[in-house]
């Protein structure tokens, strides 16, 4: 069984390019051999641990995203900020978000994941505590363009990195039920910020996602680097010694679990090794555009593109409308406003436990679809009511979000592991353009055409998401090595 193990890891096409840094038989034949073995390792407690260090950063991320909008109903009378200012005030985060993705995501391809997440954890909350000392309106967009930037670049470096520790089988599942840990933040936020903000005032939330943020990163600093990443650097001995970690914990954790045997290092090698297994060669943003991931690039970025748009317009924009435009009292209008979050959260548990025999590709299109429905009925009267407003925009906004978390499923499982950060965190830079061109575009349509045409925009960008989604190539119960070729 080792020997067609070995074999299989070796000759499989990860890459579909032969290696360009050729390395010593021995080392090739080591390094699918240590592919192999971390494949094979089930969920243990040392995969929990890491999960639970970079989901409280990712908890951390969805606060610090999500704070502002439980701020702005008291700043908008405090500064008298216009709607083109708080369209602006929110598009701040995102901007920096966007810079983030794209910077941090190239770091981690050079320096690893886990340093720069612990870099990106850290600016985050430094950027939050001086959100809180801000006094006007200019001081605060700049705080959170700045902060931006760590949020940005935390996000898709700790999906790689997870996607990363998890072998085929049941990746889906464990991977979205770590990422329900963003959705989890946004509605603890709501809650807290539904609370404190008017006892405590608008500062309350910033210092919040602040201080906690300084420990997290200095945690996230001593987690183990990714042995995917290692292999592909040829740090094979680090690898190796991560990789024992892990069986390590399988067997103490009584587990149903086999190693395999390893190979002598003079064992050959059956196949040319691809790219993978060899010294990976630096990745290029162009490649992304190549002829070979052209098509599923181009695809994801509309799906992240349009999903964002939609969720994060209506998860910044809803308290401010519950408050101004149907007049709720504050309490109200934050208690209502929060409701969104818990509605995704219900409808990521159940995606959790379903991706992996839905498939990514069908609960994105259904999801998609269903989005498109509930928010025309919005725009065909629906928000006419306050109650129907509610229930409608909840439940659309719960539904479309559930696409937000698959989408960080998805999009590490379609690119190799030398280019897989770079892919994903330039997939995510669409996240952040439309989500500052969004609520932007909300803030200016409020005022000249009303609600009712702003549902009706974000009915054309679900259903515009819903045809992207039918070129999606479906990647559950595929090892990385297989679906990224």
């Amino acid at each position: 069984m080792h020997d067609n193990t070995i074999t299989l890891a070796a000759s499989a096409t990860v890459d579909g390019l032969e290696a360009r840094d050729p390395t010593p038989a021995s080392d090739s034949g080591r390094a699918a051999a240590l592919t192999a073995r971390f494949e094979a390792i089930p969920f243990t407690p040392w995969h929990r641990r890491a999960r639970i260090v970079m989901g409280s950063a990712t908890f951390l991320d969805a606060f610090d995203a999500l704070s502002l909008a439980f701020v702005l109903p008291i700043l908008i009378k405090l500064w008298a900020l216009s709607p083109a200012q708080i369209g602006w005030m929110i598009a701040a985060s995102y901007i920096g978000q966007l810079l983030g993705a794209l910077l941090f995501s190239r770091l981690a391809e050079s320096f690893g994941r886990v340093p720069m997440a612990a870099a990106a954890t850290a600016l985050m909350s430094v950027m939050g505590l001086a959100c809180a000392l801000t006094g006007n309106f200019q001081a605060l967009f700049l705080c959170r363009l700045i902060q931006g930037i760590g949020v940005g670049g935390e996000m898709p470096v700790a999906a790689t990195y997870i996607s990363e520790l998890l072998r085929a089988k049941g990746r889906g599942r464990y991977f979205m039920l770590y990422e329900m840990i963003f959705p989890v933040g946004l509605m603890i936020t709501g809650q807290v910020g539904t609370l404190l903000v008017p006892i405590l005032g608008w500062t309350s939330l910033f210092l919040i996602g602040g201080i906690p943020g300084l420990v997290i990163a200095y945690l996230l600093y001593r987690l183990p680097e990714s042995p995917r990443w290692l292999i592909g650097q040829q740090r094979l001995d680090e690898a190796e010694a991560i990789i024992r970690q892990a069986e390590a914990s399988a067997r103490r954790a009584n587990l149903d679990y086999q190693q395999e045997p390893e190979p002598a290092p003079e064992a050959p090698v059956a196949a040319p090794v691809p790219a993978q297994v060899a010294r990976q060669p630096r990745s290029r943003w162009s490649e992304l555009l190549s002829q070979r991931f052209r098509v599923r690039t181009l695809i994801a970025w509309v799906l992240w593109a349009s999903s964002f748009f939609v969720a994060n317009s209506l998860n910044n924009w809803m308290p401010t409308l519950y408050h101004t435009v149907y007049n709720l009292e504050l309490g109200s209008a934050l208690r209502a406003a929060s409701m969104t979050n818990v509605a995704q959260v219900a409808i990521l548990l159940v995606c959790a436990f379903c991706i992996d025999r839905i498939g990514r590709r069908t609960w994105a299109i259904v999801s998609f679809l269903v989005g498109a429905a509930l928010l025309t009925a919005l725009a065909a009267g629906g928000a006419g009511q306050l109650w129907s407003l509610i229930v409608l925009a909840t439940l659309a906004y719960g539904v479309v979000g559930s696409i937000n978390a698959v989408l960080y499923l998805y999009t590490p499982e379609i690119y190799p592991t030398r280019m897989r950060a770079i892919g994903t965190g330039l997939a995510t830079s669409w996240l952040r353009i439309a989500s500052a061109v969004g609520p932007t575009t909300v803030g200016y349509m409020v005022g000249t055409q009303g609600i009712n045409s702003v549902f009706m925009m974000f009915a054309i960008v679900a259903a515009i998401g819903a045809v992207a989604a039918i070129g999606m190539i479906e990647t559950g119960g595929r090892r990385l090595e297989e679906t990224s070729s």
